[in-house]
């Protein structure tokens, strides 16, 4: 044997066991490792998956929510105007007075306001008129019972109390804009 083949002969015996030290060293470590991480990343997206499935659904549901409920989502942000409720339904009654009350039971998300009206007929049917319009209204309103009617003459004389749910953030920055500033 000649010595170039001597010496390719021990250059190739160094490089495999150079080749087989690195595999056992550090490619099969790694790979161990690189499976143990594989299947932890799968696990990770199925519970990204699961997630993403879960929002999805929670985001259909709001929508349809929010479809469904598109005129209450809209009443709670509008304000209430008590001069505008007046002249909205005063012409259902011959009178129609409208006081806020203040009450320690109220949270900062609704007003109480009392009612006082006077119709003209001889029987409670414009009233009842006038709840199906309060309910069909812009606003969120709750009458509260009871009602007290009292006949005067030809005239039913009805008094109650009602709540107007108001978000009254909403409230509170309309009347920052309406405020001049100086």
């Amino acid at each position: 044997m000649n010595r170039q083949t001597v010496t390719l002969l021990v250059l190739s015996l160094v490089l495999m066991i150079g080749v087989v030290g690195f595999s056992f060293m550090l490619l099969i470590p790694k790979g161990k490792e690189y499976r143990t991480l594989r299947l932890e990343s799968k696990k990770e997206f199925q519970n990204l998956d699961f997630a993403q499935q879960r929002h999805d659904q929670v985001a259909s549901r709001l929508k349809e929510l929010e479809t469904q409920n598109a005129r209450m989502i809209k009443a709670f942000n509008t304000s209430f105007d008590p001069m505008r409720f007046e002249k909205q339904y005063g012409k259902e009654f011959s009178d129609l007075y409208l006081t806020e009350v203040t009450s320690f039971e109220s949270n900062g998300t609704f007003r109480t306001y009392e009612v006082n009206a006077t119709s003209k007929i001889t029987s409670p049917q414009s009233f009842y008129h006038f709840l199906e319009n309060v309910n069909k209204s812009e606003w969120i309103i709750k009458v509260n019972f009871p009602i007290h009617f009292e006949r005067d003459g030809d005239k039913i004389r009805s008094s109650f109390t009602m709540r107007v749910y108001n978000n009254e953030s909403k409230q509170k920055e309309k009347e920052k804009e309406e405020k001049p500033l100086h």
